[in-house]
């Protein structure tokens, strides 16, 4: 599971960056920045990335999950900060 999750986020990554032609996502992988200090994406670019996200995991695991809840929002360490941590937040919440 963690591994098919991974590999969606990177295939969102790489269809974003299409329009974004940002250097830092050219060839994305787990310790990939996203979001915060040295992250790829601006604010703007991530709430485009979450949507698209969202919308790639329901339908490859048929199920609904929200990844900007006030849970993630408020984490201490941001689930946002590199793919790695994305990934296990994902895996997390499909399996709750």
């Amino acid at each position: 599971m963690q591994d098919k999750i991974e590999k969606i986020i990177i295939e969102t990554l790489v269809e974003l960056n299409e329009e974004l032609e940002n250097e830092s996502l050219e060839n994305p992988n787990s310790k990939t920045k996203l979001y915060g200090a040295n992250g790829g994406l601006d604010s703007l670019a991530l709430v485009s990335f979450i949507t698209d996200l969202e919308e790639k995991i329901s339908d490859e695991f048929d199920k609904e999950i929200v990844l900007a809840d006030e849970k993630a929002m408020s984490a201490k360490t941001s689930p946002f900060r590199n793919v790695e941590s994305l990934t296990l937040y994902i895996k997390s919440l499909l399996e709750n």
